[in-house]
C-alpha cells in the first residue's frame, strides 16, 4: 500500500484497469479479474464514464459489493468529455455514481479546458467533496502547470489536489519533463496508466499482431498503434533481454520499472481476461536491480531527454 500524494488515501502499488470492461471483457470475466486482483492484496480499481461508454462503472458497480465487499477497493473514476463547466462535471460524476453505486473514493476530471475558467472546474472538485459525492479529487491528462495551478487554487479552499493521472512508461516518458516535478512539489501522487506501453512492452508484437490482442481489435488497434515503431522495439529488446536475464516476463518488468519510479503512487494494469492479469500481478513478486533499472533507462533515454 501507498499513500496518494499527502493525503490520507491509500492504495494498491498496482491498480485495476478498466478499459475493457462492457466491451472485450464481459461481467463474468470481470468478476473472475477482479477477485483475482483482490487476493492479491489489489485495491485501487480505476474506471472512466466513457470506458464501455458507462458499462464498465455498471459493471463494477454490479460487482461491488455483491462479489467484493465496498470496504475491500478503493473506487477511483474520471470524467472525460463534460467539458470543465460546473454544471457538466456534477452532472457527470452523479451519474458515474448512479452506474457505481454510492460514492467514489477519488474523481478525477480529465483535460485542461481553454474555454472554462479553471476557477469553475475547481469549484465542481470543491462541491463535489463538500457534498460527499467523492472523498478526494484529481485530475487527468494535465500537464505541470496546469496541475500547479489547481492544486494552489484548490489549497486556498481547504480542498487537497490528491492524485494526477498520465500515461507514463519506458516508452513514453513525457511526464518527467515537468508534471512529475510539479506534483511532487505539490505533494500529489501519480497514477501512472499504461504502465505497459499500451501491451507493446510486453513484447507479443515483436514478430507480428496476434489475433486476440488489442493490435488486432477494430476499437483499440489505433490505441495501440502509438508506440509500434522503430524507437520502440529497441526498448522492447532490452526489456525482454532483461525479463531472460531475471528469469521472469516481459510484462512483469515493464510493470515494475514504471511501478517504482519516483512520484508513482500506483501502476495501472488493464487485461482483457484473467489470465493476463494473473501475468501483471507476477509483477510484485520482483524487485529490478539497479543496474537493470539504469540500462532500461539509457535505452529509453537514447530516444528522449530524461530531466530527472
Amino acid at each position: 500500500m501507498r499513500r496518494v500524494g499527502r493525503s490520507g488515501l491509500q492504495v494498491s502499488r498496482l491498480g485495476l484497469g478498466t478499459m475493457t470492461w462492457g466491451r472485450d471483457t464481459d461481467a463474468d470475466e470481470a468478476a473472475g479479474q477482479l477477485e483475482a486482483f483482490v487476493a492479491a492484496g489489489g485495491t485501487l480499481i480505476d474506471t472512466a464514464n466513457v470506458y464501455g461508454d458507462g458499462d464498465a462503472e455498471s459493471i463494477i458497480g454490479t460487482l461491488v459489493p455483491d462479489v467484493i465487499p465496498r470496504s475491500a477497493v478503493t473506487l477511483a473514476t474520471t470524467t472525460v468529455g463534460a467539458g470543465s463547466g460546473r454544471g457538466g462535471l456534477l452532472g457527470a460524476l452523479d451519474e458515474s455514481i448512479t452506474r457505481l453505486g454510492g460514492y467514489v473514493d477519488l474523481w478525477q476530471v480529465h483535460g485542461w479546458d481553454e474555454l472554462t475558467p479553471f476557477e469553475e472546474t475547481c469549484s465542481a472538485l470543491v462541491a463535489a467533496v463538500n457534498t460527499g459525492r467523492t472523498r478526494y479529487v484529481g485530475v487527468s491528462g494535465y500537464s505541470g502547470w496546469q496541475l500547479a495551478t489547481m492544486a494552489a487554487w484548490l489549497r486556498h479552499e481547504g480542498i487537497t489536489l490528491t492524485s494526477t493521472e498520465a500515461e507514463y512508461s519506458l516508452v513514453e516518458r513525457e511526464p518527467e519533463q515537468s508534471l512529475i516535478p510539479a506534483a511532487t512539489a505539490h505533494g500529489v501522487g501519480l497514477l501512472a496508466w499504461a504502465p505497459l506501453g499500451r501491451g507493446v512492452l510486453t513484447g507479443k508484437y515483436r514478430h507480428g499482431t496476434p489475433a486476440d490482442s488489442r493490435g488486432a481489435s477494430p476499437h483499440f488497434s489505433r490505441y495501440v498503434a502509438r508506440h509500434r515503431n522503430e524507437s520502440s522495439s529497441r526498448i522492447v529488446e532490452a526489456v525482454a533481454t532483461a525479463a531472460d536475464g531475471l528469469g521472469t516476463s516481459p510484462l512483469a518488468v515493464a510493470c515494475a520499472w514504471a511501478r517504482d519510479r519516483p512520484g508513482v503512487v500506483s501502476a495501472i494494469v488493464g487485461a482483457r481476461d484473467s489470465a493476463q492479469l494473473l501475468g501483471a500481478l507476477a509483477a510484485e513478486e520482483i524487485t529490478l536491480p539497479t543496474e537493470i533499472v539504469q540500462a532500461l533507462q539509457d535505452v529509453s533515454d537514447a530516444d528522449g531527454p530524461d530531466e530527472n
